[in-house]
C-alpha cells in the first residue's frame, strides 16, 4: 500500500502519516519523487483496512494499493526512474557509466596498472574481486583484506570508484570502509542475512541476478535491501544458466526492459559473466545498451593470458579501447551518454605501445 501526499504537504503532516502507519502494524518508507512525496506502508496485515483509515489524515491526497509481492522496488510506488549515486557517478540517467577492472586482485602492481589505465580511458569505477566465491574450494580466493586495501591504494591515486564484492554479513562494515559500492553476486542473490545486512547500510549495492533466479525473485531480493531502508541499489543483469553450453550463461538481453518495465530501479549488464569468452562481450554489450541497460560492467586485465581468475572472459586494453569505441554511436543511437573523456592516441601511448 502506498500513500500519495498532497503537493507540498509540510514535514509535520508526513510524520503524523508515518506515525500512524506504525501504529497499525506497518513500516513507512518514504520516497521522494519529482513533484511529490509516497509513503510505502510495508507489512503481511492483510486484514487491516488502510486506505479508510489512512486518508482521513492532513495532507494525503490517496491510498494505493500495490499489486506486485515486491512493494518498494515496484514502478507501482515510484514512477520516477531512481538515479543512484556512486560519489559522483550517477547511475540511472542519461548517462552510461562503464565499470571496469579485473576479475581479481592480485597485487598492487596490476590493479594500479589497470586503474591509471581505466582512468585515462574516462572510466570512472573500478572494479575487482578481494573476496572470491569459486565453485571449487581449490580455487583461488582473493586476497581478502589485503586485496580491499590495495583497491583503496588505487582508489585514492586514480580517484576512481571502487566496487567489489561481499561475502557475509560480518564483512559488511569493513568492505564498507574501503568501497564506495558494495557488490552482491549472483551466488549470494538469495542470501538473506546478507541483503538485509547491507540494507542496513548507507552504501549503494550493486545486485546481480542469481545464475537461476527468476526476474520476481530478483527483484524481492531487492526488495529484501530498500526494506531495511536502503534505497540505493542498482541490479545486474549478468546471464542465466540455461541448456546452452557455448557460452558460460546466457544473457537474458529481455530482462533489461522487462525490469525496467517492473521497476524503477536502474539495471546495468555484466557481458563478460554472461558470454564467458572475451570475444562475445562487445557484441553482448552493444545489445545491452540498445536494450536499455543504464551501465557496463566489464572485465579488464593488463594481461589477461596470466590472470589468476577469468582471464578467458577478460579484455586487453587495446579490445577495451576499441569496445569504447564501438558503443559511442550506439549509446548515441538510443539517447544515451557514454560520456568518456579520452584521447585515445595519449592512451595507447601511455598504456599499450
Amino acid at each position: 500500500m502506498i500513500v500519495v501526499m498532497k503537493l507540498n504537504a509540510p514535514e509535520t503532516q508526513v510524520e503524523q502519516v508515518k506515525k500512524r502507519i506504525v501504529e497499525m502494524g506497518f513500516t513507512p518508507h518514504v520516497i521522494h519523487g519529482v513533484e511529490k512525496q509516497v509513503i510505502g506502508a510495508v507489512g503481511d496485515k492483510s486484514g487491516q483496512r488502510l486506505p479508510g483509515e489512512l486518508e482521513t489524515l492532513e495532507g494525503v491526497e490517496k491510498v494505493l494499493p500495490i499489486s506486485s509481492p515486491y512493494k518498494l522496488v515496484s514502478r507501482e510506488v515510484k514512477d520516477q526512474d531512481s538515479v543512484i549515486k556512486v560519489g559522483e557517478v550517477e547511475i540511472g540517467n542519461r548517462d552510461l557509466p562503464v565499470m571496469a577492472g579485473p576479475c581479481a586482485v592480485e597485487s598492487y602492481e596490476q590493479v594500479s596498472s589497470i586503474g591509471r589505465f581505466l582512468k585515462d580511458a574516462g572510466v570512472p569505477v573500478l572494479r575487482g574481486g578481494a573476496y572470491k566465491p569459486r565453485t571449487s574450494p581449490y580455487s583461488f580466493q582473493g586476497l581478502e583484506l589485503e586485496g580491499l586495501e590495495i583497491l583503496y591504494q588505487v582508489g585514492k591515486e586514480t580517484g576512481l570508484k571502487i566496487v567489489t564484492e561481499v561475502l557475509s554479513p560480518s564483512d559488511v562494515e569493513t568492505v564498507s570502509s574501503y568501497a564506495d559500492m558494495l557488490q552482491v553476486g549472483a551466488r549470494n542473490m538469495q542470501n538473506y542475512p546478507l541483503l538485509k545486512e547491507v540494507g542496513k547500510s548507507s552504501m549503494p549495492v550493486l545486485l546481480k541476478r542469481g545464475m537461476a533466479s527468476p526476474v520476481e525473485e530478483w527483484l524481492m531480493s531487492a526488495e529484501y535491501i530498500l526494506a531495511e531502508g536502503n534505497e540505493r541499489v542498482v541490479l545486474c543483469e549478468r546471464g542465466i544458466r540455461t541448456f546452452e553450453n557455448y557460452t558460460r550463461t546466457t544473457l537474458d538481453i529481455s530482462s533489461v526492459p522487462l525490469v525496467k518495465q517492473l521497476s524503477h530501479l536502474p539495471v546495468i549488464v555484466d557481458p563478460s559473466h554472461s558470454g564467458g569468452s572475451w570475444k562475445l562481450v562487445p557484441s553482448l554489450s552493444r545489445a545491452a545498451v540498445s536494450a536499455g541497460a543504464d551501465g557496463l560492467i566489464i572485465e579488464v586485465h593488463h594481461n589477461p593470458p596470466e590472470a589468476w581468475c577469468d582471464g578467458g572472459q577478460s579484455l586487453n586494453y587495446q579490445n577495451f579501447l576499441e569496445l569504447l569505441k564501438e558503443l559511442q554511436p550506439v549509446a548515441d543511437a538510443v539517447g544515451r551518454n557514454l560520456s568518456l573523456s579520452m584521447e585515445e592516441h595519449k592512451v595507447k601511448e601511455a598504456h599499450i605501445l
